[in-house]
């Protein structure tokens, strides 16, 4: 199969072998389990338990919210003892809401949905039921799957990509799931592919790792369902970009800003295809995800299928704790990886890896000023200017940086990663990223404030009017009764002095007959 070529690019050292041949191991339950609402792209979940209640392994806790959120289950059974905020597992280590859980030791499923026959289902109802199972992307996105499977409706496709390239350097996951459970996921294609109506689907992976597509291949020819291929593509980072697989693997390029389904494609994780699969087939939540755990600072590497929640303190702890402290402690892969504020963090759906790094890993070397070499630009696969955008930035002109590309920066490292200067280039578009997202709520937040005082202006104004619309009527409902009042009073008294007028007249003549008889 033809393979097309895209810009940029790098070739870090992989340290894949740390880990690679580990077979996956299960992590035995930890004491205390904090599940984050917020897991995924979009709005964090509603919980729908309270503290102190039981739970059964499966049971929802929280439910998604809004068109872009994800569902969040119980990795286990045990007992709600909190319902609070707790530190979060990203490099700001802020606290954010969390469901504390305390497993039993029983691992007891609840009621789960019945099994579906995906192919004499609707695509509508498995889009339900994978919503209803909280799968999102395992990529490190946790975009939610089922917002995917549903643009099908958006426009005309052709293809289904599976993005196995995982071309972040120690991680190894997604190579032990496809060695080790190839089935499941070509299953897990079928259905996607179904769902979506596509016939074509194309399977990703690195040249890396043989074992990996050999198992692919041979469970691709048991199935006669759909054109399924299993796609070889070069060892390079970020080739898990997925608009670059997409132009890597069908020549075409995803315009900035605009998504693979505009061109006709839906890009899925392998990891997401396996969790998607469980969903449909056997009515299984992502309640847990594999994970890497390596670097030189580890005792013992391995992956290890982790339940979602477990503390990363629990993880190091069952893997022979570290061998010297380490230089960094990263959650994810080494090059677009987040720092870890906390070891009491836990795992979650994102989380594809942990890594210990030492000295000699890290590499860290003074900075130095830029001269212009641009060789991060030969390096970025986007086409930017990343010494442009940054010096930029550095002048605090962050608007001036986002003409030139800086909404377009994928934060890949590979400007870094080559800057001669050693120069962190991807934490300067972080920051002007998180600066402007400041702006912009800020501006929200104004613009926000001063609807509701205009709806609130509006809203006592109407009252007003209201008032005085209600006195109005009420005052001219008083005169109203006070003039009939008036006209009754001047009927009866004209009638009373017709009455006394007729009164004498009548009895006038009987006067006169009574003077007349005496």
């Amino acid at each position: 199969m033809r393979l097309f070529k895209i810009k940029g690019g790098i070739h870090p050292d992989g340290r894949k072998e740390l880990a690679e041949n580990e077979k996956i191991e299960q992590i035995p339950l930890p004491t205390l389990m904090r599940i984050p609402l917020k897991q995924h792209t979009g709005a964090p979940a509603n919980p729908i338990v309270e503290k102190g209640d039981t739970v059964k392994k499966g049971q929802v806790l929280a439910l998604s919210r809004g068109s872009v959120s994800a569902t969040i289950h119980a990795p286990t059974s045990g007992r709600i003892i909190a319902i609070g905020r707790f530190v979060a597992p990203h490099a700001s280590g802020l606290p954010e809401p969390t469901i504390t859980l305390r497993p039993d030791g029983k691992d007891e499923w609840g009621d789960l949905p019945p099994p579906l026959d995906p192919f004499a289902t609707e695509p509508d109802e498995i889009a339900r039921r994978v919503a209803e199972a909280g799968v999102v992307g395992l990529g490190g996105a946790a975009f939610p799957a089922a917002v995917k499977l549903n643009l099908r409706t958006r426009g005309p496709l052709h293809t289904l990509v599976i993005n196995a390239a995982e071309c972040e350097p120690y991680i190894t996951c997604d190579d032990r799931l496809m060695r080790e459970r190839a089935a499941e996921i070509l299953d897990g294609v079928a259905i996607i592919c179904h769902t979506i109506g596509v016939t074509k689907a194309l399977i990703g992976v690195e040249k890396n790792k043989p074992d990996a597509i050999k198992a692919l291949k041979r469970e691709a020819q048991e199935q006669n369902r759909y054109d399924i291929k299993v796609v070889e593509v070069p060892t390079r980072y970020p080739t898990g970009f997925a608009k670059h697989l997409v132009q890597i693997l069908t020549g075409q390029e995803v315009p900035a800003r605009a998504l693979t389904a505009d061109v006709g494609v839906i890009v899925q994780n392998v990891a997401t295809t396996y969790a998607i699969q469980q969903a449909v087939r056997f009515g299984r939540p992502l309640i847990s995800r594999i994970v890497t755990v390596s670097g030189e600072m580890i005792r013992r590497k391995g992956n290890f299928e982790v339940p979602i929640g477990t503390p990363i303190s629990h993880i190091i702890e069952h893997c022979g704790g570290f061998i010297d402290e380490p230089e960094k402690l990263l959650l994810g892969g080494s090059m677009m990886g987040d720092p870890v504020s906390s070891t009491r963090a836990p795992v979650v759906k994102g989380s594809n890896g942990i890594l210990a790094l030492g000295r000699k890993e890290t590499s860290q070397k003074p900075i130095m000023p830029c001269i212009r070499c641009t060789s991060c630009v030969a390096a970025c696969p986007c086409g930017l200017m990343p010494y442009e955008m940054a010096a930029r930035i550095k002048a605090d002109e962050l608007e001036s940086a986002v003409d030139i590309g800086l909404r377009d920066c994928i934060a890949c490292g590979s400007c870094s990663f080559v800057c001669p200067a050693n120069i962190p280039l991807v934490q300067y578009f972080n920051y002007a990223k998180g600066s402007l997202t400041a702006k912009q709520r800020a501006a929200h937040k104004q613009e926000e404030t001063k609807r509701l005082v205009q709806f609130h202006d509006a809203r006592m104004e109407k009252i007003k009017k209201e008032k005085q619309a209600a006195m109005a009527r009420m005052k001219a409902e008083r005169e109203a009764k006070k003039r009939k009042e008036e006209q009754v009073e001047a009927t009866m008294g004209s009638e009373g002095v017709a009455g006394v007028m007729t009164e004498d007249v009548i009895s006038e003549p009987d006067h006169h007959k009574a003077r007349a008889n005496a």
